[in-house]
């Protein structure tokens, strides 16, 4: 049976993921692939660092 109250969702994880894809799209867009393995190192060791 479904729900009648329509609440607004506080955090749409769908709708999270789909921009965190686009704006990488948007920021790899036209790199080669030694530009590519750059990118996602730097951001690899940026998300590591705090450990």
């Amino acid at each position: 049976m479904k729900s009648k109250d329509k609440r607004e969702k506080e955090f749409d994880a769908i709708r999270m993921t789909r921009e965190i894809k686009e704006r990488i799209s948007r920021e790899i867009e036209g790199m080669d692939v030694d530009q590519l393995k750059a990118y996602f190192a730097e951001r690899r060791a940026k998300l590591y660092s705090g450990f």
